[in-house]
């Protein structure tokens, strides 16, 4: 067990691409202003020709969509399971001895750089955004039905996180750990939704789903002003500019989350439902 649990922290925190790992405007892949500009205006453009102006097969029946929509959904699934654990080893691996602020609050004085494997781990969270775009390509290629989850809040949850992921990175903000770790579990469980039902078992807990991603958002709020705590009464907290942006993003998508839940699991629609 103590090897496995060695071997297991070498691949996840240890290993030099990780522990040396180093973000570098303008060097390092993705990590100008420029790259997610264009990646976010391709996805928008690309999904509004899709679901306004072309005619879309319905692939829903055919066995390889199926295929790549199980595949999709379950390298997601592992990824985020490889995030959740990553990151939280290497934040146990990387936070100073003298306290567990360091958690929501990198110290702005000397100026906390975005190098170690905390940040490695919040820069595959970045691309791995990128790789959620393929959700919206099975949503529009799924047929009718499908081509009806696809909501405001879903194309703007997927080109809004990307600006969130730059910013965690750019400005080495503060909350990177708890940021990342919170939402790569939640993401292994609602990957492992989607997985099952590509393969053709839909379970009954999709509200659980929406339930942890709406706490998610509680969560990060409260995270977020205890930062706020941590940087007026102390010697500041890396990244409180970007903090701005992330903090009206995650209300923004929690009151979204909130009318969906209401509109989609009262009382009333589940009776509805029933009968």
């Amino acid at each position: 067990m103590e090897a496995l649990l060695s071997n297991i922290h070498f691949w996840l925190v240890g290993h030099p691409t990780i522990s040396q790992y180093e973000w570098k405007e303008g060097h390092t892949l993705g990590s100008s202003r420029l790259f997610p500009a264009i990646t976010i205006i391709s996805y928008l453009s690309v999904t509004l020709f899709l679901h306004r102006f072309a005619v879309l097969p319905d692939l829903s029946s055919a066995a390889a969509f199926r295929y790549a929509a199980a595949v999709h959904n379950m390298i997601l699934c592992l990824l985020s399971l490889a995030m959740a654990v990553g990151s939280t080893l290497a934040t146990l691996h990387q936070m100073p001895r003298d306290g567990w602020g360091w958690v929501v609050c990198f110290p702005a004085d000397p100026a906390t750089l975005p190098r170690g494997p905390v940040f490695f781990w919040g820069y595959v969270c970045y691309f791995s955004k990128i790789l959620e775009f393929i959700d919206t390509l099975l949503i529009l290629f799924g047929g009718s039905r499908s081509r009806r989850r696809l909501s405001f809040l879903h194309v703007f949850h997927h080109a809004g996180v990307v600006v969130a992921g730059y910013l965690l990175l750019a400005t080495a903000q503060s909350m990177l750990p708890v940021a990342v770790a919170t939402n790569a579990a939640v993401h292994v469980l609602m990957y492992a939704y989607y997985f099952l039902c590509a393969v053709g078992h839909r379970p009954r807990w999709k509200k659980l789903v929406t339930d942890c991603q709406i706490i998610q958002f509680v969560f990060g709020l409260v995270m977020s002003g205890l930062m706020l705590y941590y940087h007026f009464t102390g010697s500041g907290c890396s990244g409180v500019r970007a903090l701005f942006y992330n903090t009206v993003f995650v209300a923004v998508l929690l009151t979204m989350f909130l009318d969906f839940h209401s509109t989609n699991y009262s009382s009333k629609k589940r009776k509805d439902h029933d009968n």
